[in-house]
């Protein structure tokens, strides 16, 4: 185990890779549990799917990648956000709306210039090696910027999480706070599609949340859980890549399901024992 993680460590391209995805694996995992709790889970999957679409563009247009996705990603985050608060499109249907058609977006434009390469199947399931430094600089970065702004307006999420018709009446900007959660989503959304891949960034902000639900009750558990057991999960799915050569993000995604399965079991097991006991 310590010659494996000497090996590790002693790779400049892994140790930029767990730099960035341990920072966009903890922000994930605290925005996951508002969103999976506003049942907007989803999110995640259609932003990425913008991402994909935007990153083929630029790709095309010879631009930098997430120079140009970044403002897009926002961008649709908050068009997803006006279309299900004020339109007859809710919700889930909101997000399939803009997720298929920025997809399709994306591979047309692949189709008709650069075709499926290297560079945008990268993109689409994830690769430790196309982490460059100034990518690593503008992640890390980014990332520390999502961190503080939840940090700050933790409490203002909590409300609007639980019951943001009681935050509008106590005089809390539930829309400007809703715009907020979109935002921060967005930006950890890009960061992390250079490693994950649009096809599996949504997974670091769906089952951390849920996973640590299966165990504890109150908010604040939950998210404290989530952080540690997405930050475990992401290190612990990286070295699996690294010791049977599969892909980074779908050993991450592994890692999650298998915790998520045990954490299931202890859930019930509780249950059971509040029962008998």
């Amino acid at each position: 185990m310590l010659n494996l993680l000497r090996e590790l460590f002693s790779y400049t391209f892994i140790v930029r890779a767990l730099m960035v995805g341990l920072m966009v694996a903890l922000v994930s995992a605290l925005l996951g549990v508002s969103l999976v709790l506003k049942r907007y889970s989803m999110i995640g999957d259609g932003l990425s799917h913008v991402g994909f679409g935007s990153l083929a563009v630029a790709m095309a247009l010879s631009l930098s990648p997430l120079q140009v996705s970044i403002p897009v990603v926002v961008l649709a985050a908050f068009l997803l956000l006006r279309i299900s608060e004020n339109s007859k499109i809710k919700g889930d249907a909101a997000i399939a709306l803009i997720s298929s058609s920025s997809l399709a977006i994306g591979v047309i434009v692949v189709a008709m210039t650069t075709g499926m390469n290297t560079d945008v199947c990268n993109y689409m399931f994830g690769s430790i090696l196309a982490m460059k430094i100034s990518d690593v600089y503008l992640s890390i970065c980014l990332s520390a910027v999502v961190l503080v702004l939840y940090v700050l307006f933790y409490n203002k999420i909590f409300a609007i999480t639980f019951d943001e018709s009681f935050s509008r009446a106590t005089g809390i900007k539930a829309g400007r706070y809703n715009m907020l959660i979109a935002l921060l989503t967005a930006l950890t959304i890009v960061i992390g599609m250079r490693m994950m891949g649009a096809l599996l960034i949504s997974s670091l902000i769906i089952f951390p949340a849920l996973t640590s639900m299966r165990v504890f009750g109150s908010f604040k558990a939950v998210v404290i859980c989530s952080a540690i057991l997405s930050v475990c999960c992401f290190f612990i799915g990286i070295a699996a890549s690294f010791a049977f050569s599969v892909p980074a993000g779908a050993s991450v995604v592994a890692i999650n399901i298998i915790a998520f399965a045990t954490c299931t079991i202890i859930g019930l097991m509780k249950k059971r024992m509040g029962v008998f006991a």
